[in-house]
Formats: structure tokens, sequence, C-alpha cells
């Protein structure tokens, strides 16, 4: 199937119940009063973000939707039933666009709910209209219209996790192993040339582009990564055994960020301010462990959570699947 992020539909709220003329037809009361009852409240539309990228390629066919429409009122002064809500699921990072106002709403963080469109008022029937010098009204009100609309949704996502490090650490191969991306790998820089998506748990994975020395200043795919992985709320920085001095490999990343942050004076807001983990890939091209325990405590001393992982090693995939699920959960 394929990715859709912008779909374009028409929204409408329930209309209100019409209100009714209706009269009081008791024995022995020959001149019974007005007994019309209002109509219900036309029913509100909202929208309902949800942990699904995917979910907009449900919406592919069918491009209108309503809220319930308000009953009328009944005999003996009876109350129309409300029309029922409509609650439309869009993912996470979803905008949404009225055409004819330009007004906008923005779903940021999971089950966030919005009221789109507010059902029509339900009409008044002829008690309402009751009073000392009219005892016999014959009035009524139809039930108002609900808000409708035309409007754009797209899809900026938010990543839970940017896989970031210089070209060949690993992203993506690690991003197929944690998900089913089935991603491009090659053995040579800048095989990712977009971001590709994983869903790992109902978590997003972005497996960013690579970065080098000078991307805050365009070089390479420059700006382009660091505008990707600005969107995402953890990064996981990875770092590979192949690189001689993986400190240096490590902060020649940093160094990119914090000036990609001081550039557009992001603050703590910045890309150098998230959450980061640090996970040492290709550790089975080292034959000595004391090599490998060695460079993994020169990265530990930045006192992050670092992982050494092959994907070649079942056990130890597993065993940071489940880590990464506990962090993930704590965000």
């Amino acid at each position: 199937m394929a990715f859709i992020d912008e779909i374009k539909i028409y929204a409408e709220a329930g209309r209100g119940g019409d209100g009714v003329v209706r009269w009081r037809q008791e024995k022995f009361v020959p001149k019974g009063g007005p007994a019309g009852g209002d109509g219900g409240r036309g029913g509100n539309f909202y929208i309902l973000a949800v942990r699904d990228v995917h979910i907009l390629s449900k919406y592919k066919a069918k491009k209108s939707f309503s809220a319930g429409r308000g009953e009328n009122g009944a005999n003996k002064s009876l109350h129309g039933k409300n029309g029922e809500d409509f609650v439309l699921e869009l993912p996470i990072g979803s905008i949404i666009t009225n055409f004819e106002t330009d007004e906008k709403w923005q779903l940021t963080r999971e089950g966030e709910k919005i009221l789109l469109l507010k059902g029509g008022y339900g009409g008044f029937g002829n008690e309402h209209f009751k009073s000392s010098i009219n005892t016999t009204p014959k009035e009524w009100r139809p039930g108002e219209e609900g808000e409708k609309g035309n409007f754009k949704i797209e899809l900026e996502l938010f990543a839970d996790i940017g896989l970031i490090g210089l070209p060949n650490a690993g992203k993506t191969s690690l991003l197929n192993t944690l998900t089913n991306a089935e991603a491009k790998v090659g053995d040579y820089a800048f095989t990712t040339l977009d971001p590709n998506l994983g869903d790992f748990y109902g978590y997003i994975i972005a497996d960013i582009p690579g970065v080098i020395e000078g991307a805050s200043e365009g070089k390479g795919l420059g700006v382009k990564f660091l505008r990707h992985i600005k969107r995402t709320k953890m990064l996981a920085h990875l770092v590979s055994f192949e690189n001689s001095n993986m400190l240096k490999s490590y902060k020649e990343i940093r160094k990119e960020l914090e000036k990609y942050d001081k550039k557009l004076n992001l603050g703590e807001e910045g890309l150098s301010s998230k959450d980061e983990i640090i996970i040492l890939t290709k550790s089975d091209v080292m034959d000595d462990q004391k090599i490998i325990a060695k460079k993994a405590a020169e990265l530990k001393k930045l006192k992050k959570k670092v992982f050494t992982l092959t994907l070649f090693d079942d056990k130890m995939v597993k065993k940071f699947k489940d880590e990464l699920v506990k962090i993930l959960k704590k965000k």
C-alpha cells in the first residue's frame, strides 16, 4: 500500500432536529396546552490524533464525512435525541487547513482531540413559545445547520526516534532490523537520500540521511538532514566500530547539531538538547573483545545510555529491542 501523507476531505457537523407543534390530548382536558418538544442538537465533528502513520490510506476512497443529525422533538414535550458525534482519526503530526477560512489545526500528541465543527442547535417546539398572552402557540423553529467545510490534511511526521550518524554508520540496516521498512542499503556513503520510516511497536523510527562535517552550512545533504531530525522526539546516535576514533566521530555530529541550533537560535528546543542514546554498531568487525570494551568505555564517559550492537546476534538484537521499548514508554 502506497504511503499517503496528504488528502482533501469535505466534513460537516450534524444538523439540529426540528421543533414540532403538538398538543396535549388528555381525557377530560378539552383544551390541552402546547406539548411540542424541542429538537436535539446535531453531532459535533472531532479530529483525534492516533499513533498510525498509514491511517490516511483508509480515507483514499471516501472523501466526505458527517456527524449525526439531531432527532426532531416529539409529543408530550419530549426533547429529540442529540445527533451522534463523529471522530475522524488522523496521524500524529497532521496539519488540518480549512480551505474557506485558512484556519489551521495541528495534532501534536497521541490522544489529542480537537473540536473541528460544531453541530447545529435543535429547533424549538411550540411549548417553548407558550406565555400568558399566547396560550395556544403554533410557532415552531427548525433545527440549525451544522458547521461544514472543505479541508486539506497534510502529514508532517513526528518521529519518535531519529537515527543519526556519519554515512555508513548502519542506520538503514538497524531500521530494517527493528521494523519492516525494507529500506535500501548499500556499502557506500549517502545511500539514504530521503528519510526512511519504520513502525516499531507503534512508535515511528526515522532513518535520517547521513551528515558530514559542515552540514550546518549546507555541505553534503546538509540542512535537509537537519530539518528532518528537528521534528523527532529523541535521537539515536549511531557510531560504527569501523571508525578508528569513535569519540571524534561522535563529537563531529554533535558539533554540527550545535552549530545548527545556534544559527537558528533554537535554544533549549534545538537538536543538541534532545534526549539521546548512543548505539555502537558493527562490533562484528572487531576480533578483540577488550578493544570493543575499551572503545565503548570512552563513549560511556559522556553519561548517556550506550548500547553495543551487532545485527548478526539475535539475542543482542532482542535485548536491545526490549530496552528501546522501555525507553520509549517513558517519553
